[in-house]
């Protein structure tokens, strides 16, 4: 028993002196190829074998004979042990090379695709979140372009309604300032008019750029939907006389929302007033409000006569107007957009699909709790 406790010792120091050694080799070549790593820990596992087995002859004395022919298949294993080390060092690194590859290809601007063949599971499972992250980049790209089309697209349509409303006002003021205007209070209240209505392009302007840069702060508070569906008919019949369109209100719940009611009532004013725009004289806008499965729905249904199957996606982009005349009173092309912000921002959806006749535009916000 003591012998053998020796012989464990003996055998013990020889090998923990090679590991030691093994490990500072390691930590000095641990920014080169993982094939020179691998031949370390080959080489390391053989000598330290072969330093323990010393260590043992050397505390038993045995003969140079014996000692030889130890040594001799110990060296043979070193031999096959840093050739497949080698080998599979350089398949590993090989492998890697070709992701790296297409790594740098959807990196550029491409699409990620990963290399044939065998790997590991390592190499694999580095594969997949690769492909993963190359689908979101390319998805962020597309919205990122869409995004730049539609800022691109609103600008020149801001600068249209713009321009027009200024050269009015500038001709107008020049008229009365010259004297030659032909019925003063007319034009002053043409004036009051559009500057009312430049004012509310740039409202809408300083909301959308708020709700873009996340800087939207609600005050929620528990809020009878009844009471903000009223608001907003009361708000919304005068313009519905001026255009003879009839406003009703129909299975209008009390259901509870815990929302911002000011910005809320923007989003059913926004909805209204696009409607009864919409839709001609002698028709019906209609409202509603109930509770779903799916939490709490307000619609808003016009007699607009539908919108193209292609257009219904962009309906709810920034500055989209349609097929319609860029003229008063279409507007900058705002008010859905910032329809959509406002309902995301209380976590709800805005959606819009075609009946007979017209559209619904629904809003579902969650349920009170």
């Amino acid at each position: 028993m003591h012998a053998m406790l020796l012989i464990a010792l003996y055998a013990f120091a020889g090998a923990a002196a090679t590991g030691l050694a093994g490990a500072c080799v390691l930590r000095l070549i641990r920014r080169r190829s993982l094939t020179a790593s691998l031949a370390v820990v080959a080489a390391v596992g053989v000598v330290a074998m072969l330093a323990g087995t010393l260590a043992v002859a050397w505390a038993m004395f045995l003969s140079p004979h014996d000692l030889s022919v130890v040594t001799t298949v110990v060296a043979m294993a070193a031999v096959v042990s840093l050739a497949t080390a080698l080998m599979m060092g350089r398949w590993v690194v090989a492998r890697s090379r070709e992701l790296t590859d297409a790594a740098r290809s959807f990196g550029d601007g491409g699409a990620f695709a990963a290399p044939d063949g065998p790997a590991t599971a390592e190499l694999e499972s580095l594969s997949r979140e690769l492909a993963a992250t190359s689908a979101r980049l390319a998805d962020s790209r597309e919205r990122e372009r869409a995004l730049e089309a539609s800022r691109r697209e609103l600008v020149a349509w801001i600068s249209h309604d713009l321009r027009t409303p200024l050269a009015g006002l500038r001709a107008m003021a020049e008229a009365l300032e010259d004297g030659v205007a032909a019925d003063p209070d007319r034009y002053l209240k043409q004036i009051r008019a559009e500057v009312e209505r430049l004012n509310d392009m740039v409202g809408d302007l300083f909301e959308l750029s708020r709700i873009h840069a996340g800087t939207l702060s609600l005050s929620l508070a528990r809020i009878s939907l009844y009471d903000l569906v009223g608001d907003a008919l009361a708000g919304a019949d005068p313009l519905a006389r001026e255009h003879g369109v009839r406003l009703v209100g129909e299975r209008v719940e009390p259901v509870p929302v815990e929302v911002d009611g000011r910005e809320m009532s923007r989003v059913l004013g926004n909805l209204l007033v696009n409607a009864i725009r919409r839709t001609p004289a002698d028709g019906t806008v209609a409202i509603a409000a109930e509770r779903t499965d799916e939490g709490v729905v307000v619609s808003v249904t016009d007699g607009c006569g539908g919108i193209p199957e292609d257009d219904l996606p962009r309906v709810f982009d920034t500055g989209w107007r349609g097929t319609d005349a860029r003229t008063p009173p279409a507007g900058a092309g705002l008010g859905l957009a910032i329809v959509r912000g406002i309902v995301e921002a209380h976590r709800g959806r805005a959606a819009v699909r075609n009946i007979p006749g017209g559209c619904r535009f629904e809003v579902t916000l969650p349920t009170a709790r």
